[in-house]
Formats: structure tokens, C-alpha cells, sequence
């Protein structure tokens, strides 16, 4: 009794635990949504990342080409060398750049400065370049003017607490002992970046909204394909030992309609194993019952003389014999509905029915006749055949009398092979003919009379025929009895 309890209360599941791991989990609908969410971020934030790259990336190119096209300009004037006002060369760097700033007019955010000075000396400005709408331009950032001068470099970028600069020069020719001269373009993209970053900010601010607008969508249409995940999932849980015709709507032609068409053809199975099962136990409860009645009742009133004890235990063995015949039918019923109690292979039909022949011969003193056989090969199972046919057999020897005829032979259509047995005995009535190949069920009149058994053999015989998907047919003999045969509609190998 302990031994029993604790064992129970090991294999029991604690219920607060099943409901915990419950709540731990994950939905397939929450991950999904998980994961659609980490892509499409992923993805916008790529696309701001990038867009803020190239509007960058054209910022620099257009203050190249500014400045390019700036010192191009100053570069071509000093080339020609010529003061407009007085037609002669120049001859002082200070008064080629007064005279070429005069006539220039810069972009927004560009400064055109001329430089004169000596080396290790803050340059001193030209002209007053005009107002610029940046926070400290160059032309008030003394520091900044001496460092691009004293620069070897002829363009390059000056980073500043205050903003940065992107600059170029040229310096002017001079003769040795000469002060030194240089033109220089400075452009400040502060506010060309800004916009690059407002642009981006206004794209993190979409996506976010996008973002926003997925998990809804996403929520209701992972909530739709999920459907039919959920409806299994509960018709799994509704699922009982006695309630196993439950089943999932299908609808559609996707993964999950296939999903769907699975499960209910795995719920088919079980039902199908349930039924057989309970029908096992029922049919053997049902047919064990008397016989255990009749040995119970014969050791009850068995007495002290020899005789009747050897009688009795005839009896008894007798009744176990038949308990244990009608086990094994039972069993084999069982196993009818699992995939492997057909095993098919290529078998030559004409040998298996004169193999059939020879052993049904052995079963009893009658006129056996092997009346056909059909030379084709088929894919059969021959031990199954065998024992549906001489199962056949046996019954056509229980209602026919020594000496009367039982033909057997096999046929081939157009469709698949006929295997079967005749005899000459009373025959089947009409109703019984509905009902003998079920379990338990015998003739009620003139085929009946002579029956014995439990009334299995005809099940075993069906049971075979539906494993090779067939079936098995019963007509009247010419001249009277009955002719039982297996139809099997087999391809050839």
C-alpha cells in the first residue's frame, strides 16, 4: 500500500507547476511579432543611418567643389596677372588680392579672406570680410586665420570647439624678403550638417511611428495564421479518452491547412487505436466471461471420485484451450490496425494458391479441388493471404460433411486478383450475411447450426482483406452453398 502511494505520488504533475511553465512561455505570436519588429528596425534604422551618410557625404562634395571652384577663380586671375584699373601687371600680392576680393561675392556660409603677413606672425586681413550668419567665423578667429596660414597643406579641415571649417588657399607669388600672401576659402557646414541630422531625426521619428503601426498589424495578422495553430492546441486539450471526435476546420491550401489536415489524420489514428482498444477489452470481457463461468462452476461442484475429476479437468482444459484461441484471435484483431501487420513483397500468385491448397487439404476429409490459379505476380502479404484462406477454409470444412466438395483457386481482372473458397454446404441465409464478418457473430439458422468457435475466423479474414485494401465478398455456389472471396485491387510490382 506504500510502496503503491508513493509511486503515484511520484508520477503525479503538480498542477502550480504546469500553470507556472504555462505563464513562462512564449507565444508563437509574441515571437513573431518579436522578431518582425527586430527586422524592421533593424532595417529602418539602417535606411536613416544611410540617408544621414549620403546627405553628409554630399555636403562634402559640394564644399569641395566650392572650394575648388574658388581657388580655380583666384588662381586663373593671378595667372592673367593684370590690374584691371591700371591695364599693368601686378606688382604687389596685397593689391592683387584687394583687387580680386572687390569683385567676389560669397555663398552663405563661405568666407573669402586675403592673408598678409610674416612666418610666426598672426596674418593680417586684407579687407573686412562681410557679416556671416555663424557662430564665430573665421575673420574674428585670429587663431584659426595663423594656423591655415602657417599650414603647408593647401586645403584641409580645422575642427573648433565653436564648429568646424573646411578651407583652402593659395598663396601668392612673392619675391625672397617679400611678406607673404595667401587667399584663403573658408566654408563653414554647420548648418549643411544640421539639416543632414534633422533629416535623420525626422526618419528615427517615422520608423517610429512605422514601427508602432507593425505591432498592431502584426499582432492581428500573426493572431489570423495562428488561428488554426491555437484551434489545434485546444482541441489537444478538450481531447479525451472518450471524446475523440473533435476536429480542426480546414481551410485554405497553406502550411497550416497542412498542419491542420496532420493533426485531425493523427487524431483519425488514435480514435481508430481507442476504439480497437476499448473493442479488445470489451470483446474479451464479453467472451471470457464463460468460459471462466463454466471452469469455475466444474472445480465448484468437482468431487472426490477419480472419474469425475478427470472429467472436470477435460472440461477445464478444453475451456482454457478456447480462452486461449479466442486471445490470440483477439490480438491479432488488435494488431489489424497497426501499419505493419501487412507486409507485402512480389509473390508469385499460382504458387501461393497451391501452397494454400496443399495445407487446407490437411484440415479435414473432403473432396478438395484446385480449381484455377492466375500466373501473375502481385504484392502480397503470403502469410496473412495464408491464413485469411485457410481460415476460410476451416469454415467451409465446419459446414460441409466428409466427401462433399471445396473448391479453392485464384483469378486475375482487370483491376487486381480474386482468391477464393467454395463449398457445398447449406449456405448463408440473407441476413445473415450482413452480419458474420463482425466480431462474435455467427449464422443464426442453417449455416449456424454447425458453427463452433467464437465467432472471429470471418473478422480475421475482413481484417486482413482491408489491410491489403481490399475486401472480402460472399454469393451463393452453383448448386448450392456458399463462396467466400478475398478482392484485391494490387498493381503490378
Amino acid at each position: 500500500m506504500t510502496t503503491t502511494a508513493a509511486r503515484e505520488t511520484e508520477t503525479t504533475t503538480d498542477p502550480a507547476t504546469t500553470a507556472e511553465a504555462a505563464r513562462g512561455r512564449i507565444s508563437a505570436r509574441v515571437r513573431i511579432l518579436l522578431w518582425l519588429l527586430l527586422v524592421m528596425a533593424v532595417a529602418l534604422a539602417a535606411v536613416a543611418a544611410t540617408t544621414r551618410s549620403i546627405l553628409l557625404r554630399d555636403v562634402d562634395h559640394r564644399v569641395n567643389r566650392l572650394l575648388a571652384q574658388e581657388t580655380g577663380e583666384f588662381a586663373h586671375f593671378e595667372d592673367r596677372g593684370v590690374d584691371p584699373a591700371t591695364g599693368r601687371p601686378f606688382t604687389d600680392p596685397a593689391r592683387l588680392l584687394r583687387v580680386f576680393l572687390e569683385r567676389q561675392y560669397a555663398d552663405p556660409d563661405e568666407e573669402l579672406i586675403g592673408l598678409v603677413g610674416r612666418p610666426g606672425a598672426t596674418p593680417a586681413q586684407l579687407t573686412q570680410p562681410r557679416e556671416i550668419d555663424v557662430k564665430r567665423p573665421l575673420h574674428e578667429d585670429s587663431d584659426a586665420r595663423r594656423r591655415i596660414f602657417e599650414s603647408p597643406l593647401s586645403t584641409g579641415t580645422l575642427h573648433r570647439a565653436s564648429g568646424e571649417i573646411r578651407w583652402a588657399k593659395v598663396t601668392v607669388a612673392r619675391h625672397d624678403g617679400e611678406e607673404e600672401a595667401a587667399f584663403v576659402v573658408a566654408f563653414h557646414p554647420g548648418r549643411e550638417q544640421a539639416g543632414a541630422d534633422e533629416v535623420f531625426r525626422i526618419l528615427l521619428a517615422i520608423s517610429g511611428v512605422a514601427l508602432l503601426m507593425t505591432t498592431g498589424i502584426g499582432w492581428v495578422v500573426a493572431g489570423r495564421i495562428l488561428k488554426p495553430v491555437r484551434l489545434v492546441r485546444t482541441a489537444a486539450a478538450q481531447l479525451t479518452e472518450q471524446d475523440l471526435t473533435r476536429r480542426i476546420p480546414v481551410r485554405g491550401r497553406d502550411d497550416i491547412a497542412a498542419l491542420a489536415e496532420t493533426f485531425n489524420a493523427m487524431l483519425d489514428r488514435l480514435e481508430r487505436a481507442f476504439a480497437a482498444q476499448r473493442e479488445f477489452v470489451d470483446d474479451a470481457g464479453h467472451e471470457l466471461r464463460t468460459p471462466i463461468t463454466i471452469v469455475r462452476g466444474h472445480l465448484e461442484l468437482m468431487g472426490d471420485d477419480p472419474a469425475e475429476r478427470d472429467e472436470t479437468l477435460r472440461l477445464v482444459t478444453d475451456e482454457l484451450d478456447r480462452m486461449s484461441r479466442i486471445v490470440e484471435d483477439l490480438l491479432l484483431l488488435a494488431k489489424a490496425e497497426r501499419p505493419d501487420f501487412v507486409r507485402p513483397e512480389p509473390v508469385q500468385l499460382a504458387e501461393l494458391t497451391a501452397d494454400v491448397f496443399v495445407k487446407a487439404r490437411t484440415l479435414g476429409d473432403r473432396r478438395w479441388e484446385l480449381v484455377e490459379t492466375a500466373d501473375r505476380e502481385v504484392r502480397l502479404d503470403p502469410q496473412r493471404i495464408t491464413q485469411a484462406m485457410v481460415q476460410l477454409a476451416q469454415n467451409a470444412v465446419q459446414h460441409t460433411t466428409p466427401g462433399q466438395p471445396i473448391r479453392i483457386g485464384s483469378r486475375s481482372t482487370g483491376r487486381g486478383v480474386e482468391l477464393y473458397v467454395a463449398d457445398s454446404g447449406p449456405g448463408v441465409d440473407p441476413e445473415d450475411a450482413e452480419v458474420i464478418f463482425e466480431r462474435f457473430r455467427r449464422g443464426t439458422a442453417r449455416r449456424g447450426a454447425r458453427a463452433t468457435g467464437a465467432g472471429l475466423g470471418l473478422a480475421i479474414v475482413t481484417a486482413i482483406a482491408e489491410g491489403h485494401r481490399g475486401r472480402v465478398r460472399l454469393h451463393g455456389t452453383e448448386g448450392g452453398g456458399a463462396t467466400f472471396m478475398l478482392v484485391m485491387e494490387e498493381e503490378r510490382p
